[in-house]
């Protein structure tokens, strides 16, 4: 299948020599192969597990957690959800045979923007109809997110999928019609319909599908458990088990699903926990 180059030379410029492929084995990672870390709701948290000959197996509530590093230094990249309370918080840690062990770590208070809207009453509440619909695609999209594979990321940083203004942040609370819904889980990004997409890092395709929220969309899977997702395309180009590279064209910015006008809504997804992609990208 063609698929055309968008943003190459950029591309080409971040992408990591062949020896910094080796899963961080001679060296510590640079820094930005990192998130940046943020302990808040909806952040992402860099634990310290310390050295270990074999890489430590961690979990949280029973989602698998990123480890990466070397024998001499481990760290976990664990995603928080924006539901997470601030105060104490834990991972659980096995490693070597050694009893399982917690790493704990502090989260704190973070207040997202809010916006209170008045719409009609058939754009928030779902016919039975449209429920039944959004029943059966949330338990599809749970066994999609609950993705977890081989081989770990070579690093983590991202380039922007698509080039535009960011028309809604991540963590935005909308209130319509004085009912509170869920916070938004990923950044929007405004663009004219049509514009191409492109992979932020090498992944694998895992899902695309026709939403009825979010339109058409394509979900990535980048390895142990980082996944990215892309909704309201206007076309999509890719297909399940697609592999793509860095710049690869996955679809078109478009309006599909439950939206106002055109623009790209795009997730990042960690341990299970949607977080904010701009932890992931040049601040």
């Amino acid at each position: 299948m063609q698929r055309r180059r968008l943003l190459a030379g950029l591309a080409g410029a971040l992408a990591l020599p062949a020896t910094a492929s080796r899963a961080w084995a001679a060296s510590p990672p640079a820094p930005d192969l990192f998130p940046r870390a943020l302990q808040v709701p909806g952040g992402v948290a860099r634990l310290s597990l310390g050295p270990s000959p074999t890489r430590p197996a961690a979990s949280h509530e029973g989602a698998p957690i990123l480890v990466i590093g070397d024998p001499i230094e481990w760290t976990a990249l664990v995603g928080i959800a924006l539901a997470q309370a601030p105060g104490q918080a834990s991972i659980d840690v096995t490693s070597g045979g050694e009893p399982k062990r917690r790493v704990a770590y502090t989260v704190a208070p973070k207040k997202y923007s809010e916006q209170r809207l008045t719409v009609a009453p058939g754009k928030v509440e779902l016919s039975p109809e449209d429920l039944a619909r959004y029943q059966r695609e949330a338990a599809h999209a749970k066994e999609v997110m609950a993705t977890f594979s081989q081989p770990l990321p070579d690093r983590l940083h991202m380039t922007v999928p698509v080039p535009g203004r960011r028309s809604s942040s991540f963590g935005l609370r909308r209130v319509f019609n004085g009912q509170s819904r869920n916070p938004h889980s990923g950044m929007d990004i405004a663009a004219a319909t049509g514009t191409p997409i492109a992979a932020p890092l090498p992944g694998r395709v895992i899902d695309v599908g026709d939403y009825f929220f979010n339109g058409n969309t394509v979900w990535l899977d980048h390895g142990g458990g980082l996944l990215t997702m892309y909704c309201h395309l206007h076309r999509t180009d890719v297909q399940l088990g697609d592999r793509l590279e860095v710049g690869d064209v996955l679809g078109q910015v478009g309006a599909t699903g439950r939206v106002t006008g055109p623009h790209l809504h795009w997730g990042v997804m960690l341990n299970r926990t949607m977080v904010d992609p701009a932890l992931f990208i040049d601040a």
